[in-house]
């Protein structure tokens, strides 16, 4: 088996791990979500997104609470009868 595959194969390994944990950290938030370390600590600074820093220097964030914030501007989608394709007919 060659490295990139192993790499790829614990690299999804970790990611199931953090997807079971109930309190993530900084970095584990930012592989969970996908966002940025830079925009993550803006998002934490201006109080977009919940988290805690229980000794004033940690930041934890609790995995429910970023999964409803991620989902917290959830679209409704079309009837298919107002779709764009039905419209082109």
């Amino acid at each position: 088996m060659d490295n990139f595959l192993i790499l790829e194969r614990l690299d999804r390994l970790e990611r199931l791990l953090i997807a079971n944990k109930e309190v993530l950290t900084f970095e584990e938030t930012c592989d969970y979500t996908g966002i940025s370390r830079s925009y993550l600590y803006k998002l934490t600074a201006a109080g977009h997104i919940p988290h805690s820093k229980p000794n004033g220097k940690l930041i934890f964030f609790e995995r429910e609470k970023i999964v409803r914030w991620l989902l917290q501007n959830e679209r409704k989608p079309l009837p298919e009868s107002e779709t764009f394709g039905d419209s082109i007919s």
